[in-house]
C-alpha cells in the first residue's frame, strides 16, 4: 500500500472508539479544531489528504496554500463549510459521505414525529414530576394521535427523504413531497409517494419534514411566509440543517399557537446562545418544542461507516482513480 500524509480534523479518538484502522503506511496528523488558517496551512505542508468534520471550515486561503493535496473530505454528509468554489477553481476534488447516515438520520425523523404527535416529552416530565393523573387527563382531553392517519409532506427527495419516505408508508399514512429533483416515477410508484410544488405541500401536510442541504436558495426555505401557509397547529419536523428554518418566525409561530410543534435535531448556530429564539419560549410554547442536539447522523454505526468509506475514498486516489463520492464537480485527479 502507497504512503500518504493526511491531516485530519477529526479526532483520533473517533477512530480508536469505532475500531476503524489506518493503514500502517499512512501519517496521520490530528489536529484540535478549530484552529486558525494558518496553523492549518502550516500543518497541510506536504499533505496529500485533508479530513474535516462537516461542520468544519475550510477557507479559499487554506485551499490555494495547500498545492500538494489531492483530496479534501468530509467526515458526514455535509459540506457547505468547505469552500468548493475554491477547490473546484484549481482541480482539487472534494468529497462527501453522501447517502451514508441516511438509515440513521431517517429513524431519528421518525422518533421525532412520533415524540411530537403523541407528547412523550412532555408526557414523560410531568408525570416524572409526580403529575400523572393531571397529565393523563389533559392527553386524554385534548387528544394524542395516530401516525398513520397523518398527511406528510417531505421537503426534499433525496437519500434520506426517500428512506423516510420508505419508513412512512409502513405505517400507511400519505406521503407527498417536493424537490427541485424528482425521483423516477418507478421510484416514486414503489414509494408510494406523490409529487406535490411547495406551496401546496405546506398548505395540505399535518407534518412538514425537511431533508434538503443548504444551499443559497435552501436558507430560510421555512420563513414567515412558509409557516402562514401551514396548517393550523402542523407539525415541522427538521433533522437537516438550522440554516432552513427562519427561526425566530418559527418561534413566533409557536407562541401565537399557530404551529402545533416543532421537532428539530438542529439549529444556527451551534452550540446555540443562551438568547436563542427556541431557548428563550413561554412555557407553553417550550412544551411544544422538541430538541436534540445535532446527534441524528450519528449513530455507532454511521461513524463507523463515515470513517471506512474514508479511507476506501483515498486508497482510491492513492490508486488513481476518482471516488464516485466528489461532490464539487471535479472530473480528474489533480
Amino acid at each position: 500500500m502507497m504512503k500518504a500524509k493526511i491531516v485530519s480534523t477529526v479526532p483520533g479518538s473517533r477512530f480508536e472508539l469505532f475500531k476503524v484502522e489506518i493503514p500502517d503506511q499512512w501519517e496521520v496528523d490530528f489536529v484540535d479544531y478549530p484552529l486558525p488558517d494558518e496553523d492549518l496551512i502550516e500543518a497541510l505542508r506536504d499533505a496529500d489528504f485533508l479530513l474535516v468534520g462537516s461542520v468544519h471550515h475550510v477557507s479559499s486561503a487554506v485551499i490555494h496554500a495547500a498545492p500538494s493535496l489531492k483530496m479534501i473530505h468530509t467526515e458526514g454528509v455535509g459540506f457547505e463549510k468547505v469552500d468548493v468554489e475554491a477547490a473546484r477553481a484549481v482541480g482539487l476534488p472534494v468529497c462527501n459521505n453522501r447517502a451514508v447516515n441516511n438509515v440513521s438520520v431517517a429513524e431519528h425523523t421518525i422518533g421525532l414525529i412520533l415524540a411530537a404527535l403523541k407528547r412523550i416529552v412532555y408526557a414523560d416530565r410531568e408525570v416524572k414530576n409526580g403529575d400523572f393523573a393531571a397529565v393523563q387527563t389533559q392527553l386524554r382531553t385534548e387528544g394524542i394521535h395516530e401516525l398513520r392517519y397523518q398527511h406528510v409532506g417531505l421537503v426534499g427527495c433525496g437519500a434520506i427523504g426517500q428512506e423516510v419516505a420508505r419508513i412512512l408508508g409502513v405505517f400507511g399514512c400519505k406521503v407527498s413531497y417536493f424537490d427541485t429533483y424528482r425521483p423516477s416515477p418507478e421510484r416514486e410508484r414503489a414509494l408510494n409517494i406523490s409529487y406535490l410544488e411547495l406551496d401546496d405541500l405546506l398548505g395540505q401536510c399535518d407534518i412538514i419534514s425537511l431533508h434538503v442541504p443548504v444551499l443559497p436558495d435552501t436558507v430560510n426555505i421555512i420563513n414567515a411566509r412558509a409557516l402562514g401557509l401551514m396548517k393550523d397547529h402542523a407539525i415541522l419536523v427538521n433533522t437537516s440543517r438550522g440554516e432552513l428554518i427562519d427561526q425566530p418566525a418559527a418561534a413566533a409561530a409557536l407562541e401565537g399557537g399557530r404551529l402545533g410543534a416543532l421537532v428539530i435535531d438542529t439549529l444556527a448556530p451551534e452550540p446555540p446562545a443562551k438568547d436563542h429564539p427556541f431557548l428563550t419560549l413561554t412555557p407553553d410554547a417550550a412544551d411544544r418544542l422538541i430538541i436534540t442536539p445535532h446527534v441524528a447522523g450519528t449513530t455507532a454505526e454511521a461513524f463507523t461507516r463515515m470513517l471506512q468509506w474514508v479511507i476506501a475514498d483515498f486508497q482510491e486516489v492513492l490508486s488513481g482513480r476518482l471516488p464516485d463520492r466528489v461532490c464539487n464537480g471535479v472530473t480528474k485527479l489533480r
